[in-house]
């Protein structure tokens, strides 16, 4: 018997793969590979374009400029057609006025599915791809995000920003500089993990915000990858990070902090039900509740800056407008003055508004992505499409934003108050998606744009960071 199990044992040796073994295993991967890549266009479907790498299909292609890559496919293949992409079959329809189509066929187009696969490969999150109750539950959390609860939350962010400025320019005795888009995310970083889950009171606080901020950056420059299906492990140190980043968000840490949000302490009563007190994923739901507060707030908030400091006059337009504000309402700007505004008075400023919804149209790359859970025909005025069940369809708003036929001059920034951006409002249909401010913001945050601090720029600052 002993014999026995221990030729058992060198049957599933541990040791290292020979090479003809990894030549074998590489040649059988490489065998899967092509064979995902393997499919024909049936008759009724998108024309299919699967690019020359076995299962990364157009991804580089796709990755070096998404909007010109689209833009070139639409003028070859028209306004809907299938890519391979990182392992995926996706659909575009690019037609705004066929949008609707997804709405329409809600039941067969699935969000949740799409989503609890996004959540399982970026935060690890697994129990909620078999838990509808849970799913639901949590979704109710977000009716804390309007309302009276929002105005709390709104307040409590307003007075956060205010020490840290305060913080800051108490240390200044000259003028400062620093790289544009350090001092965006420091800011934005800061002021939202304080107003969400609270203040950090044990430690060097500042210093333990700073390394969760650079954690969190580096995370989130592999996230295009992280939701593809390349293996975590694959991606240098991401595993590390993620559970670093989690680690700092478990019970247990997030019980020493002081203050936290509504939504945030709903949330977690509702995990608990779920899940024991000390379950390590608890931290992952919050992670991936942080990723969606401030992953696209901080390049929005770059952006917005550099676009205001390159254009004088939407700075003069901006910084008016909000003197205008404070002066109708008693108030004055300065270090030592608490400001207080609602949030219909913050909607009444256009120009910020504009700003904001430019930037929006210029940068940003979004879409709106479903799950097909089963084969579906498409019913179009101009023709009907086939899907295939296990594809995604997607669209993609930006091919919009840069249409003359809706934006005059659509490559300059142009505020134009309450006209300019309406559009965009339409377009960019209000569901979660993944949605991620162009690859051209990674580029420009590692150049040196400056940006010179003191009292007199602080309440643009202020009012720029608060519209997140």
């Amino acid at each position: 018997r002993a014999g026995d199990e221990s030729a058992g044992m060198g049957r599933f040796s541990l040791e290292p793969l020979s090479l003809p073994g990894l030549a074998v295993g590489t040649a059988l991967l490489l065998l899967a590979l092509c064979l995902r890549a393997w499919r024909t266009r049936r008759p009724g479907e998108p024309p299919l374009i699967k690019g020359w790498l076995p299962y990364l299909g157009v991804a580089l292609k796709f990755q070096k400029d998404p909007l010109n890559y689209i833009k070139t496919l639409q003028k070859q293949h028209g306004d809907i057609f299938t890519v391979l992409l990182g392992g995926k079959y996706i659909t575009f329809i690019l037609d705004p006025f066929q949008y609707q189509l997804l709405l329409k066929n809600h039941k067969q187009l699935s969000f949740r599915i799409f989503s609890n696969k996004l959540l399982v490969k970026a935060f690890s999150i697994k129990k909620l791809s078999d838990n509808d109750e849970m799913n639901d539950e949590l979704h109710l959390c977000y009716q804390l995000l309007q309302g009276k609860s929002l105005d709390i939350l709104l307040e409590n962010l307003m007075q956060n920003l205010k020490q840290v400025f305060e913080l800051q320019l108490l240390k200044t005795t000259s003028w400062e500089t620093a790289q544009l888009f350090t001092f965006c995310s420091s800011i934005v970083f800061e002021i939202t993990f304080t107003t969400i889950y609270g203040k950090v009171l044990a430690g060097n606080r500042k210093k333990l915000i700073s390394e969760l901020r650079d954690d969190f950056l580096k995370f989130d420059d592999k996230f295009p990858y992280l939701i593809s299906n390349i293996p975590i492990e694959l991606l240098g140190n991401t595993k590390s990070l993620q559970k670093k980043l989690i680690k700092c968000l478990t019970s247990e840490n997030l019980a020493k902090m002081q203050g936290c949000s509504e939504v945030v302490q709903m949330r977690q009563d509702i995990l608990e039900k779920y899940y024991v007190r000390e379950d390590f994923e608890i931290g992952a739901h919050h992670l991936g509740f942080l990723w969606a507060s401030v992953a696209n707030t901080i390049p929005t908030m770059f952006w917005a800056m550099y676009y205001l400091l390159r254009h004088p006059e939407a700075m003069s337009a901006v910084r008016d407008e909000i003197d205008r504000l404070l002066q109708s309402t008693g108030q004055k700007k300065g270090s030592g003055f608490s400001i207080h505004l609602t949030r219909e008075q913050l909607d009444s400023l256009i120009c910020l508004e504009s700003t904001v919804l430019e930037v929006l149209r210029l940068c940003s790359f979004s879409s709106t992505i479903r799950f097909v859970q089963e084969d579906l025909t498409l019913d179009s005025e101009t023709e009907d499409c086939y899907l295939r069940k296990g594809d995604l369809v997607a669209i993609f708003p930006p091919i919009s934003h840069g249409d003359p036929e809706i934006f005059e001059a659509p490559e300059q920034f142009v505020l134009i108050g309450e006209t300019r951006g309406t559009e965009i409002t339409e377009l960019c249909y209000p569901c979660f998606c993944i949605a991620r401010i162009g690859e051209n913001w990674r580029r420009e945050r590692k150049k040196s744009h400056t940006l010179t601090q003191s009292h007199t720029h602080t309440h643009t600052q202020v009012y720029l960071i608060i519209l997140q």
